[in-house]
């Protein structure tokens, strides 16, 4: 139902505010704004009746319209209540299911397979010409603010007076004023790339690299990454653990042994220079489309490869996620792929409904969800690599990477130092356990958090 009035909504939009009479790169304007100040005049109370008046006596159907809001900015007010009932209707059952305890299991349903039926990048590239729309500036402030109640976006934050923000588009994408977003300087920490939901966090073990998508499911993290990622998937810490046990009797003779041998040929012994032990994180967080829709770089790191997957635009909210098997998999999406200082880093940015512009402050070229004669959602990624094999592009903490039209899903996947891990010393060709404590989350599944904070520290 949703769907389809989202449908009908952007299509009437289109056809009466006259969008495809104006060719401006940029924005899309509204014809009639006259009929916009006519309306809101008799929504004050004045001139109503000689507005009447002119519609009765001027004739014409011209005259008769001049009470009609331009069909975009109708569609416009229309989806705000749907999307706020939905939401609503949602998050509702969401805080039940919380305070309960209850940890809500995947559940396939009839949801995704009609889903995947209905041609949702077209209704997503209509969606993002209907925000671009630009709205007549003493209607921006009522629009917006309309948003954010019903998102519960916090305004007072923007960088703009609500009136600068010309068309919806360009309110989503909308700064920040300097200090809002405080960014946690420890080195040895990792910050929330974004401001949302913190999904799942989790650590990727044994030989599938799995990401929990939800409980009772999972996908792979290199069908998520290309499967031309160079994430550094090793033995599953349960066979070098059996592995460790087993060698425990000969390393403890070998150690005798060496102090026997030291007495009579003292040398020099060699000190353990194997690398830090590291292992694979993992941490997805949701953007609502009330969050701010910009994101940043987690650490100080090198950006060596992009891939973009032009895949299909489901929506990705806690419902979708709940009943939509590898959801993140098969929508579109671009991935950013390089290395910071504790080894392999990757940031996947997620498409979906109503999502599929994303954009690259480093990349501005690039352009997501465009039209496709293929009728299959699946084709290899178009890749590029930035700077040389050696040297990608340098990123700082805090730096914008990606920008999002809506609210969308994050997904990052890195190394870090890992606790009670086990890895084989290059120099002695044995097995070793770490003793450092590790890198671990500073937050759990369900928190919310800003861009900035820190989310994992060792």
């Amino acid at each position: 139902m949703y769907l389809g009035l989202n449908a009908n909504l952007i299509g009437w939009a289109m056809a009466s505010s006259g969008i495809y009479r104006n060719n401006h790169p940029q924005r899309i304007y509204l014809n009639n704004q006259p009929r916009c100040r006519s309306f809101m005049n008799s929504l004050r109370g004045r001139d109503f009746k000689a507005a009447a008046g002119a519609s009765q006596t001027g004739g014409g159907e011209g005259d008769a319209n001049q009470f009609l809001i331009p069909g975009a900015t109708i569609a416009t007010i229309v989806m705000l209540g749907v999307l706020h009932a939905r939401r609503l209707y949602e998050d509702k059952k969401m805080e039940e299911a919380r305070e309960k305890g209850i940890e809500l299991e995947f559940l396939p349903d009839m949801k995704a397979t009609f889903l995947k039926m209905v041609p949702l990048r077209s209704i997503s590239r209509a969606w993002g010409l209907v925000t671009a729309v630009e709205l007549p500036v003493w209607l921006r402030p009522f629009i917006y603010r309309s948003w954010a109640r019903a998102f519960h976006s916090n305004i007072s934050e923007a960088a703009q007076p609500l009136e600068e923000y010309a068309s919806l588009r360009e309110f989503f994408v909308r700064t920040l004023k300097e200090g809002s977003r405080p960014l946690d300087q420890d080195p040895k920490c990792l910050v929330s790339p974004v401001d949302g939901i913190i999904l799942r966090v989790g650590q990727l073990k044994g030989p599938g690299a799995m990401i929990e998508q939800v409980k009772g499911f999972s996908y792979s993290a290199l069908s998520l990454l290309g499967s031309r990622s160079v994430l550094p998937i090793s033995d599953s810490q349960e066979v070098l653990a059996e592995q460790y046990e087993q060698k425990q009797v000969r390393r403890n003779l070998n150690q005798r042994s060496w102090w026997r041998v030291s007495w009579i040929a003292p040398k020099v012994r060699k000190e353990n220079l194997a690398a830090p032990i590291m292992g694979l994180f993992y941490c997805v967080l949701y953007l609502g489309p009330g969050e701010y829709h910009r994101v940043h770089s987690p650490v100080d790191w090198q950006v060596m490869h992009r891939r973009h997957f032009s895949g299909r635009l489901l929506p990705v909210n806690e419902r979708a996620a709940r009943t939509i098997r590898n959801l993140h998999v098969e929508n579109e999406r671009v991935v950013l792929e390089g290395k910071w200082s504790e080894g392999f880093l990757a940031i996947a940015a997620v498409g979906a409904t109503n999502v599929g512009s994303i954009e690259l402050p480093i990349e501005p070229e690039l352009k997501t969800n465009r039209p496709k004669l293929s009728l299959f959602h699946t084709e290899p990624p178009n890749e590029r690599m930035y700077g040389n094999k050696d040297a990608g592009l340098m990123i700082k903490k805090g730096q914008e990477v990606a920008v999002f039209n809506m609210g969308s899903t994050v997904v990052l996947v890195f190394q870090a130092p890992s606790a009670n891990a086990f890895q084989y010393d290059d120099v002695n060709s044995e097995l070793e356990q770490s003793s450092s404590p590790g890198f671990r989350f500073l937050i759990k599944n369900g928190d919310r958090v800003r861009m900035g904070q820190a989310i994992g520290r060792w």
